[in-house]
């Protein structure tokens, strides 16, 4: 970060900013045009948080799409917890019915590359991912968020790799055979069960030998470190905070970020106002000096070539000032006049993710 006893370069543009987790994908899924969700994408909605045009006014490069199974609705929802007001975790899915609605929003994804006219690409490679980003093509990594469509003799797990597949979160918020996951805490520490099962450090090494990143947002403090022990790739969470500054379950903390930072690895900031602000509310009115707190945080904590951006765009209640992607410059501007300069804000908003991407895909 530039200090004001710097001199400083004249500002150039802004950078596009690629993004480290998006649900934009199970809203399409969701809507009631079932003909043709995929239209949706390339038109200008009046909900939700990213389409085409919007991410065109954003410097939106692209990001980590993520297929995301919602709970079955044959299922009971959970008891509540008769000692908390928190809410227990889901219970788990079936095999058959995970894979059924991941091929449904996998086909989807696909979809939105074959009628874009070549504006969005699904990326496999870290120099298909730089390419993109220098020629203004929209780049998408298809990222599980959650194991539920894969076995545990992991045989899908080599069709999903061959289909595009290339980050895999073990665990949302609810158990499956891999791992527990992290309930929806606060204030609370993320230590809240298990970690991984034989089947999920099986998992974790056959994602190292495959080329998938792990990605470590949704798993609880025994699965961080798991993971730690296991895996010879950089630790990432694609869409975490500062446990810190924000004690909810779903952030991390120092000793979690030093190891992160010990691996190479790094953390996407979660525009989710929930893991931002103090008292852990989900209230809009959360001012993009929240955001800045964090990234100073973890820029303090992990060094400037370690941090991005992770929004949870389309799955979370967004701070009002940024409201959709199309607010990206905003925070880029505000980075810029609380002293980042150009060469960091490009660090920030896509640079240090394809270095973490090549040096995890090796590619």
């Amino acid at each position: 970060m530039t200090t004001d006893t710097e001199p400083k370069a004249p500002a150039g543009p802004l950078p596009v900013v690629f993004d480290g987790h998006n649900d934009v994908l199970l809203r399409l899924y969701r809507s009631e045009d079932e003909a043709d969700p995929a239209r949706l994408f390339f038109e200008r909605q009046p909900n939700g948080h990213i389409d085409m045009q919007r991410a065109e006014e954003g410097r939106f490069g692209g990001g980590f799409f993520a297929v995301y199974i919602p709970s079955d609705p044959a299922d009971p929802p959970p008891p509540p917890d008769p000692d908390t007001d928190d809410e227990e975790l889901p219970p788990p899915l079936g095999l058959v019915y995970s894979q059924r609605i991941a091929m449904g929003i996998m086909a989807l994804l696909f979809q939105l590359e074959r009628k874009s006219d070549e504006r969005l690409k699904v990326v496999r490679t870290a120099g298909e991912l730089q390419t993109c980003l220098q020629n203004g093509v929209t780049a998408a990594i298809l990222h599980f968020e959650g194991a539920e469509p894969i076995d545990i003799n992991l045989d899908a797990l080599e069709v999903f790799y061959q289909a595009g597949l290339r980050s895999l979160g073990p665990v949302w918020s609810r158990p499956n055979p891999f791992a527990e996951g992290v309930p929806f805490r606060f204030p609370h520490s993320p230590d809240t069960g298990p970690g991984l099962t034989d089947a999920g450090l099986a998992l974790v090494k056959a994602c190292n030998s495959l080329g998938i990143m792990v990605d470590l947002s949704h798993l609880n403090e025994q699965g961080f470190w798991d993971v730690a022990r296991t895996t010879t790739a950089p630790l990432v969470a694609t869409h975490s905070n500062a446990h810190a500054l924000c004690q909810a379950t779903r952030n991390l903390t120092d000793k979690q970020l030093d190891a992160i930072r010990e691996s190479d690895g790094m953390v996407g900031v979660n525009f989710a106002v929930s893991f931002l602000r103090e008292d852990g509310k989900s209230n809009r009115d959360t001012p993009l000096e929240v955001i800045l707190r964090h990234l100073d945080y973890l820029v303090e904590r992990l060094g400037m070539d370690r941090v991005g951006f992770g929004s949870d765009f389309d799955g979370a209640t967004m701070p009002s000032e940024i409201g959709d992607v199309a607010g990206l410059p905003k925070l880029l501007g505000a980075l810029r006049a609380h002293g980042y300069s150009d060469t960091e804000l490009r660090k920030l908003a896509h640079e240090n993710w394809v270095r973490v991407l090549r040096k995890t895909w090796g590619k």
